[in-house]
């Protein structure tokens, strides 16, 4: 690691240290940037990662996509070009050393607007590629990241002027990485990860709906077995085992938040067969549903 990848890493564990003084997900005064503080390992999140980069400074994360395992630390940065359903949990914090890290949020308008105006070597398109990837930050990557994170504290009254242009810096410097075709793919229209996008889109707007493969193919303009493997290849997951992971996952959430019924709760979020869901429910969350949340809400107490 050269000195000053070493000093940039240090500044921004610092100020995401000051900025946030208990564990959690906190919001800045830029807007889509968040600070992340975890003193402890945690149990596994289950959430929709939607379209962002993160860059760790402290400690490491595990992130779940499929049956793909990512895992991140110091100096690395995770990026999601798509919104995906995932399982991610911290496996080193101390309350001495906590887990430390930056997160921008970016939507497909703002990579083509930094694409309509960089100059890039065209790349093939056709060739779907992960919607997630992890890569190391080279230095001037490092540099745009801390000049954003000085505005928090140094020049606030410059965020509306300055911050979309560290932004749009940072974004042009992914681009230029190793993975950067992933994250362009996403955004222009006609690659085979774009109409992917356009079918998950509809798949997290009808979760609770069934569908067809051929209904899907025809949204995507590709044949059943293409889409298949090109969403797979994006996602890690059949179309079928995506849904089941956002039906899960909000159902997870209403029982968390309600005091529902588990049968009801499954028939809310799409399932005809409140024994399969309980059993699709204990795969993916390790216990039936009474049980596992009774487990997190005595964690809360």
């Amino acid at each position: 690691m050269s000195q000053r990848t070493h000093e940039h890493q240090d500044e921004l564990a610092r100020r995401i240290d000051r900025y946030s003084n208990k564990d959690g997900v906190h919001s800045t005064e830029i807007p889509s940037l968040f600070l992340i503080r975890e003193s402890v390992v945690t149990e596994p999140i289950f959430r929709v990662n939607e379209p962002s980069f993160c860059i760790v400074l402290q400690g490491q994360k595990e992130v779940l996509l499929g049956q793909d395992r990512f895992r991140y630390g110091p100096g690395s940065y995770i990026v999601a070009t798509v919104d995906l359903p995932v399982s991610g949990q911290v496996i080193q914090a101390s309350s001495h050393t906590p887990y430390l890290a930056l997160k921008l949020e970016f939507t497909s308008s703002e990579i083509l607007e930094v694409l309509n105006h960089s100059d890039f070597p065209a790349r093939p398109r056709k060739t779907a590629r992960r919607a997630m990837f992890v890569s190391q930050a080279d230095p001037s990557l490092l540099d745009a990241v801390v000049r954003l994170a000085r505005l928090l504290e140094d020049h606030s009254e410059d965020i509306p002027l300055l911050a979309p242009l560290y932004k749009k810096e940072i974004l042009y410097k992914v681009l230029k990485g190793p993975h950067g075709i992933a994250l362009e793919q996403a955004t222009m229209e006609g690659s085979h990860t774009y109409r992917i996008r356009d079918v998950i889109k509809y798949i997290m707007n009808h979760a609770d709906q069934n569908f067809r493969i051929g209904e899907l193919a025809s949204l995507a303009n590709m044949s059943p077995a293409s889409l298949h493997r090109h969403f797979k290849e994006v996602t890690a997951m059949s179309p079928i085992q995506f849904q089941k992971q956002l039906r899960l996952q909000e159902a997870r959430r209403l029982l968390i938040s309600q005091s529902t019924d588990a049968a009801d709760v499954a028939f809310q979020v799409g399932y005809e067969s409140p024994s399969q869901f309980s059993r699709e429910y204990s795969r993916m969350f390790g216990l039936p549903p009474r049980e596992d949340i009774k487990r997190l809400r005595g964690m809360d107490q």
